[in-house]
């Protein structure tokens, strides 16, 4: 949908984004004295773009994700993805999935898909921005720089209340507060028009001394 904007809208937008401050884990507090997981990608690291693949303008599959073990008593996982740089008063909502198992260990590529068909292993895949069930694949305006995509996981304690069936943000958030027992967080970067940003390590290597 938004590849369609003109890009001269999405440089005239460039500064009109929903911020960092608004995310689930920030705003809601639901990171406030948790222990951080590890929550990393083997398609991508942490700061780095997104592979094109798991975005609007590839095949639009969301990307697989590993994590360590999580906290003593953690009952389950829920995962929530959001854009901070949407030019919307709130960050997008590209995923919502709850109910992971605490020893799922991982989501492969293309797993967080509508229930019944094979999403998340039985597990509850809720709605996203636009209201539908799955990944919301990134689909960024031209011209309105890179977005951060931004993996939230959370270990949830056994009393943690089901937020109902097809949950979205509000609902997940509501029913998680006071029970999260540790968050892990990773980000991604895709922009249309923009440059892939360097890679310190990979640039490291190129320039050290042989």
């Amino acid at each position: 949908m938004l590849e369609h904007v003109p890009s001269w809208l999405g440089r005239a937008l460039s500064g009109v984004r929903a911020g960092a401050d608004k995310l689930a884990v920030v705003r809601s507090g639901l990171g406030d004295g948790v222990p951080a997981m590890t929550l990393t990608s083997p398609a991508f690291a942490d700061g780095a773009r997104l592979p094109e693949r798991f975005t609007a303008d590839g095949a639009g599959a969301s990307p697989p994700l590993t994590w360590g073990t999580p906290p003593e008593g953690t009952a389950r996982l829920a995962l929530l993805v959001e854009d901070a740089d949407s030019p919307t008063p709130e960050p997008l909502v590209h995923a919502v999935v709850w109910g992971l198992a605490p020893d799922a260990g991982r989501l492969a590529e293309g797993e967080i898909a509508a229930d019944g068909e094979g999403g998340c292993g039985g597990r509850d895949v809720g709605r996203n921005s636009y209201r539908r069930e799955g990944w919301l694949p990134p689909d960024p305006p031209t011209g309105h720089g890179n977005h951060r995509y931004v993996f939230q996981l959370f270990a949830l304690d056994a009393t943690v209340t089901d937020p109902g069936p097809d949950p979205g943000r509000s609902a997940l958030v509501a029913a998680m507060k006071g029970h999260v027992l540790g968050a892990g967080v990773l980000t991604g970067l895709y922009g249309r028009g923009v440059e892939a940003p360097v890679d310190p390590a990979a640039e490291g290597a190129r320039t050290a001394p042989a």
